[in-house]
């Protein structure tokens, strides 16, 4: 089997897609990969280099998603069009739902991660305000779900939230995203440290609830930006995760190697996102035994259940109170520390993920040959 992918190098999707790629080439399927957004240092691609049976082709078109990507969807599909036609996949696994409408005569799978749409009503609690560029952001994604072969998201919460904004294609399927359990280390002694990865100025992240009122224990928060202004506790960049006082650490961005430690020194992990169809660094966190607290939304609930802790939906004081709790409570944090990483083991590896794709692709791949 041969599968064309499109991945986003600018996201989170850029994680998803290197579980997804080497899960597939693992088990025998050549793969072709695009990537869109920008170039990736050498550093972000360096999983490609033991993968064989994989062809790689970098490109900058720009994303759907930003303001500028109307101007590139023509040029970027065209190129994926040549390139189905000179390379003649099976299928193609697409993480651009505007994809989906590619002139093509080849099964497609979109995989909606996230929406502008969805993500705006989460955040601002309306719809964006219309404008030429929205109705026109609004057309392509459904006219890429009408062609998709089939739809997959991450949660069922992601499926319902598309129905409502787009419409969905009569095969629908809900994928929970996968890691890799051996990238983590559940087994290191723990600080008694809270972590959270997001950029501040993101309000869809909002990790800036951290920084409202002082916590017991020293907090953690992987950014890339530099300290707000109103933040009501001290703050202090570059230092240890944990030391004798208690803090708030601002880290700039960090290896693989550098997550890592920070993910399996910790003891509890802030999910503090308003809006996340399913939530990555939270489930690396929970695969590093990391208590979870989290922000108390749909997704969230769906995928933890009874295996996190939720603070009251975007309350910085109720996230305080559940961060003293459990610095209080030493043994209800390991209990839910364990939880989490059962329930991580249990249902969010990319073993069960590729499982579940490839099924989904043999069942396409068999309609397609029958309707021939």
């Amino acid at each position: 089997m041969h599968v064309l992918v499109t991945a986003d190098t600018l996201s989170g999707v850029w994680t998803y897609t290197r579980e997804l790629v080497a899960g597939l080439v693992s088990r025998g399927v050549r793969v072709t990969l695009v990537s869109l957004g920008e170039i990736p240092l050498p550093q972000h691609a360096s999983w490609m280099d033991s993968l064989h049976g994989l062809e790689y082709r970098p490109t900058a078109f720009r994303l759907d998603w930003m303001q500028e990507g109307e101007f590139d969807l023509e040029d970027s599909s065209a190129y994926l069009t040549r390139l189905v036609e000179e390379i003649k996949p099976d299928l193609l696994h697409l993480n651009q739902v505007c994809y989906g409408n590619l002139p093509v005569r080849v099964p497609r799978v979109v995989v909606a991660h996230g929406d502008l749409i969805s993500w705006w009503q989460a955040v601002h609690g309306h719809e964006p305000k219309q404008s030429p560029w929205l109705r026109w952001y609004r057309r392509v994604v459904t006219q890429g779900l009408s062609k998709a072969s089939a739809l997959v998201t991450p949660t069922t919460w992601m499926m319902e939230t598309i129905r409502d904004c787009y419409g969905c294609p009569d095969r629908s399927t809900v994928i929970y995203n996968g890691r890799n359990p051996i990238f983590f280390n559940p087994y290191v002694s723990k600080d008694d440290s809270v972590l959270a990865v997001g950029r501040l100025w993101d309000v869809g992240k909002q990790v800036s609830l951290l920084t409202q009122h002082p916590h017991p224990l020293p907090v953690c928060i992987v950014s890339s930006d530099a300290p707000i202004q109103n933040s009501k506790v001290p703050i202090r960049a570059d230092v240890r995760l944990a030391t004798d006082n208690a803090y708030v650490a601002i880290k700039g961005p960090q290896t693989e190697a550098q997550l890592r430690t920070l993910y399996s020194k910790a003891a509890i992990y802030a999910a503090t996102s308003r809006y996340e169809p399913f939530g990555m660094a939270a489930l690396e966190a929970a695969l590093s035994r990391c208590a979870i607290i989290a922000n108390d939304i749909a997704p969230f609930r769906e995928t933890w259940g009874d295996a996190a802790l939720y603070f009251r939906s975007n309350d910085a004081t109720s996230l305080a109170d559940l961060i003293r709790c459990l610095s209080e409570q030493r043994d209800l944090c390991r209990t839910y520390a364990n939880r989490a990483f059962q329930r991580a083991r249990d249902r969010f590896t990319a073993k069960r993920m590729i499982d579940e794709y490839l099924q989904l692709y043999h069942k396409l791949l068999g309609a397609e040959s029958a309707a021939a």
